[in-house]
């Protein structure tokens, strides 16, 4: 019988967000889809251009820097099946803008939300949420500060 413990594996927080799990975090990237028509550039996988409707799309690998667009502080309890830690404390959510001209919407990591500046920047933290009832890990997605230049 095969050991639970070796049948735990990585999942996505959702299918299409990430390169590949099947590698140390610290190297891995989120993903977009590039309109090979109009050149838009979207978060995640797709399967069809919002911005024109052709179905024409390349996938791209996202940099793991970028600038905070903008933010907002969570302050409550989410509702529902919250998976974040408890018990809860405030956080940030940021809409961080990469080198590809695409905005990805993450929480904050390794700040004060009331640090938090539009401007800052950023990189890409990659690392598990939860386990789910199987045992597996599921992996999400995280942004915090740092200093300089981004860079890919």
């Amino acid at each position: 019988m095969p050991d639970a413990q070796a049948a735990r594996k990585r999942v996505p927080v959702r299918e299409g967000f990430f390169d590949s799990l099947d590698q140390p975090l610290e190297n891995v990237h989120l993903v977009g889809s590039r309109c090979r028509s109009c050149r838009y550039v979207f978060f995640g996988r797709r399967t069809g251009c919002e911005n024109c409707g052709s179905e024409a799309l390349e996938d791209i690998t996202l940099s793991r820097r970028g600038v905070i667009w903008s933010y907002t502080v969570q302050r409550y309890h989410p509702p529902g099946d919250y998976k974040g830690p408890e018990p809860f404390q405030p956080f940030a959510v940021a809409a961080v803008e990469l080198p590809e001209e695409v905005r990805v919407l993450a929480p904050l990591t390794g700040i004060d939300v009331d640090r938090v500046k539009v401007g800052m920047n950023v990189e890409l933290v990659v690392e598990p949420l939860y386990q789910d009832a199987n045992g597996n890990e599921v992996i999400a997605y995280k942004f915090r500060p740092v200093e300089g230049r981004r860079t890919r």
